[in-house]
């Protein structure tokens, strides 16, 4: 008799970064998943792949990409500029990002970096204007409990400005106005190097830059050669970060201001969902069970200054980077996640 039954469907491939917490066991049961460092995905790995779980260090275009099967990029990060948009969409390939997924661990690592140069320069926040610039997931949250400590707040978010007419101003007049200018931007064209030597040139006397968007908003060498205090988490051409520049720092971390335990979870949940999507698999929902959920409450400014340093203390962090900047990568890759606790 003719054996009649439809053949089994082949598993679906996913490629994933191996760094990418919390992933262990989950798509298993319905893929075969190879884990790699996320710096070696090369295009033979993904040759056969379905779907490619990733981060900043893999570098998404034609290079990589030309001649897959892949269908799918799911970034566990909220920038994409490591990912040839255009490319994948010419190409029929979804891009998935985790947006939002660590304002509240940015939140936290800008906190640590104010309480940290007001303790060192002796002021209080209502002393101080902060120059807020991006004013999305992340830059929101920072102006709302930048506010709540009693700090003047002005904003720049031109993108958004256009679309809702939201009463932010324009670049120059922030940076006019800001005692400490901090950047929550995605790395565009309209956004490289925009914290530029002319831009310093027209800031207060003193006035410090905080950046923790993507290394090539702010021109590194014409800051440095600015002699502005600053405090970087992101560096252009990380991990080979420039040595004079993470001299002159007085805060320097290692890209991980988002790492909270929580945001890790939630870009893992959010990567996971887009895959789920797409393969049709039965994960709605899903959020690593071994992590906490976010708890969001407000903190007072005293409250922050006597707990911040228990939660993050960015000092150490600053320097063990400083003492060994050969392990930018080690650092970031074995970092122990903090735990939003605000």
């Amino acid at each position: 008799m003719e054996n009649t039954a439809s053949p089994t469907p082949a598993r679906p491939t996913i490629v994933a970064d191996s760094a990418v917490p919390f992933l262990e066991g989950v798509l298993e049961p319905w893929a075969d998943v190879r884990r790699i460092p996320g710096s070696r995905i090369a295009p033979d790995d993904v040759r056969d792949a379905d779907v490619l779980i990733v981060r900043t260090r893999t570098r998404c275009d034609a290079r990589l990409l030309a001649g897959s099967r892949v269908r799918l990029v799911a970034t566990a990060t909220i920038g994409f500029d490591h990912i040839d948009t255009a490319w994948c969409a010419a190409h029929g390939i979804r891009v998935a990002t985790a947006a939002g997924c660590n304002a509240r661990g940015v939140l936290q690592w800008v906190a640590a970096v104010l309480v940290c140069l007001a303790r060192r320069d002796g002021w209080r926040p209502d002393e101080k204007t902060l120059g807020i610039v991006g004013v999305g997931h992340v830059g929101s949250l920072v102006k709302q409990y930048a506010e709540l400590w009693g700090f003047r707040v002005v904003c720049c978010d031109p993108p958004r400005e256009a679309r809702e007419h939201c009463g932010f101003l324009p670049l120059p007049t922030v940076a006019r106005e800001a005692d400490l200018l901090t950047f929550h931007v995605p790395l565009d064209a309209t956004t490289r190097r925009m914290a530029d030597a002319a831009l310093f040139r027209i800031m207060k006397p003193g006035a410090a830059i905080i950046n923790s968007s993507r290394g090539g908003v702010v021109d590194g060498q014409a800051l440095l050669a600015s002699g502005r205090t600053c405090a970087l988490d992101v560096w252009e051409h990380e991990p080979q970060i420039d040595p004079a520049l993470l001299a002159h720092a007085t805060l320097a971390t290692p890209h991980i201001a988002g790492y909270s335990e929580q945001g890790k979870a939630t870009a893992a949940a959010m990567a996971v969902a887009a895959v789920a999507r797409t393969l049709a698999l039965p994960l709605d929902g899903w959020y690593p069970p071994a992590a906490a959920p976010s708890a969001p409450r407000p903190i007072t400014w005293p409250e922050l200054c006597t707990t911040i340093g228990r939660a993050f203390d960015i000092e150490a962090q600053s320097r063990a980077l400083k003492a060994r900047p050969e392990d930018f990568e080690r650092m970031r890759d074995e970092y122990a996640y903090r735990c939003e606790y605000f």
